[in-house]
């Protein structure tokens, strides 16, 4: 066990616990929970990953309460896992905002979904879906065909006065003003309304929750393959990225290995992913300050990653193309001519945009000391991934806790060093060049060998099985209507996507459908920080540092 758990476990005494190689799970009595979570921070477990609520309504196996809280923290290292489950009575229970930034949004995500309160919470409000909302979607009880529509705006004065009495503030001397949902430069249907004293900036809310898709609710009635789908939604981005984060936290619930030709594909997609998702957010951010020219230089070399997407898996931005024990097929002949091409265009791509703005002033101008956050704030707000990377904070999961064989890699974590646009731009600009490193790499050293597990509960039958014989029709016909059972049990798993950890908690009831499904969206955690980090800018640096932070509507609102 290692030892950051010992003294815990001595403080905490838990009335169940399981340990699994570095990720420690704990039980503990609610009376005790916001003391035990506030000891967890001070013993190392200062990082919170997430906070959701299982509701065992149907569960097959009658728990102690129907609702249980779950909280997730992540020791100063990054390198240990802490789960703080704690079954709740009264649907109540003490908000732990005092010590996490990240809980304030996280916990009204809790209260939305499915109605649990957080005493001494300081806004305890629905963020995802409207105001006019009924009833706790997440909920076992809630009917899913019931359509409600919001027929009256939401002002958010209620939350802009809490900020103006907080600043010390008079409304009469400011100009409120609504940024987004439909602008192009809000990056998605995101709302800011802001309280301006000339162009500067002296108050601002943010309201998200317009594209909310319901994937959470949508995975309790799909069988684990066909809630892939629904991943490559989530950051549209980078698509076989989230592809990748699920099927592996399921992989691990299962208890199987993908062989090791598997896991170097998916590595060389993933980075390919994190590089076209880069491209665009640098294209797009230096569209927002007026550079159009460089979104050129950098979106065309992203159409070539686009074309070897879909020539590899038949659709061009939602690949699905991973599958539970492996993935659908292996790589095409020739896609070594493509990848040179993709490397070769890339590099020229991102050498000329970096040309025309590395000495430019303008571009100094705007960017340096705009839009900063300390390390201190960027970890309390559960940031992570290139934006907490700015901050200076080594929390690269590929280099931390490695996985698909990232530790025999050689590539360098990027860190910035003021937390501002510039640093964040420049982040993702230098991790574009460890990116093609790593293809390279893999490349180099890519073996031959099967793609899937040989498991016939899990991967689907080759179709000439299923054609040629009664037992390959059986195998497809049960795994495709029936799905894939995963023994009950509840579990995090995660990677190092673009903006950072995604996350997967999921709860299983020995069926071939998730019991729940939590997706920890970085983006989700990122846009929670923006109106504290615009305070006291100027309006256009509003803008660009939106943009610095790389928001998908699609992994925020899910």
């Amino acid at each position: 066990m290692p030892n950051i758990f010992t003294p815990l476990l001595a403080r905490i005494s838990p009335l169940k616990q399981t340990l699994s190689e570095d990720d420690l799970s704990i039980e503990v009595d609610a009376k005790n929970l916001f003391n035990n979570i506030e000891f967890a921070a001070s013993a190392g477990f200062d990082y919170l990953v997430d906070i959701t609520a299982v509701d065992y309504l149907s569960y097959p196996k009658t728990p102690v309460a129907r609702y249980a809280m779950v909280y997730i923290l992540r020791s100063t290292d990054f390198k240990s896992l802490l789960t703080i489950k704690s079954f709740i009575i009264n649907e109540e229970v003490e908000s732990i905002t005092q010590l996490f930034k990240a809980a304030n949004w996280l916990e009204r995500e809790v209260y939305d979904q499915y109605g649990i309160k957080f005493t001494n919470h300081p806004n305890l409000k629905r963020v995802l879906n409207h105001h006019e909302f009924v009833g706790h979607p997440l909920r076992k009880d809630y009917i899913i065909t019931n359509g409600q529509h919001c027929s009256i705006a939401e002002s958010l004065m209620d939350e802009m006065d809490v900020q103006l009495e907080k600043h010390n503030l008079k409304d009469e001397e400011h100009m409120f003003l609504n940024l987004g949902p439909s602008h192009p430069a809000s990056h998605g249907t995101i709302r800011t309304l802001v309280a301006l004293d000339g162009e500067r900036i002296k108050a601002a809310v943010t309201e998200i929750g317009y594209l909310h898709r319901g994937f959470e609710k949508s995975a309790e009635h799909h069988t684990y393959s066909q809630v892939i789908p629904y991943t490559d939604r989530l950051n549209y981005c980078s698509a076989v990225m989230n592809n990748v984060g699920y099927v592996k936290t399921l992989e691990e619930m299962l208890g199987v290995h993908v062989p090791k030709r598997a896991e170097q594909i998916r590595v060389m997609l993933m980075e390919l992913s994190r590089i076209m998702d880069h491209l665009v957010f640098l294209a797009a951010q230096l569209v927002d300050m007026g550079a159009l020219t460089n979104y050129w230089y950098l979106y065309n070399p992203r159409e070539d990653v686009y074309n070897f997407l879909s020539k590899l898996s038949g659709a061009r931005l939602t690949n699905s193309y991973m599958r539970i024990g492996g993935m659908s097929h292996d790589l095409y002949d020739g896609y070594e001519e493509d990848l040179q091409t993709i490397i070769t265009n890339v590099q020229k791509g991102c050498a000329d945009a970096l040309a025309l703005i590395k000495h430019n002033r303008i571009f100094h101008d705007r960017a340096k000391d705009v839009g900063i956050i300390s390390a201190k704030d960027a970890l309390s707000y559960g940031w992570s991934g290139p934006n907490l990377r700015a901050c200076g904070v080594n929390s690269d999961m590929r280099y931390l806790k490695p996985y698909y064989g990232y530790d025999e890699l050689d590539f360098d974590v990027v860190l910035g060093s003021h937390g501002d646009v510039y640093d964040r731009i420049m982040v993702r600009f230098e991790e574009i060049e460890q990116s093609i490193k790593i293809v390279k790499q893999i490349q180099a050293t890519l073996i031959d060998g099967e793609i899937n597990i040989a498991d016939r509960s899990i991967i689907l039958p080759q179709k000439k099985e299923v054609y040629t014989s009664i037992e390959g029709v059986m195998n497809q016909f049960k795994l495709t209507f029936e799905g894939i059972k995963v023994k009950p049990q509840e579990y995090y798993g995660s990677i190092e996507a673009v903006n950072g950890e995604l996350g997967f908690y999921v709860v299983s009831d020995g069926s071939g459908t998730p019991y729940k499904m939590k997706v920890r969206a970085p983006s989700f955690l990122h846009i929670a920080a923006l109106p504290e980090i615009i305070q006291e800018y100027q309006l256009a640096d509003a803008v660009i540092t939106l943009a610095s932070l790389n928001i998908i509507a699609g992994e925020m609102d899910r």
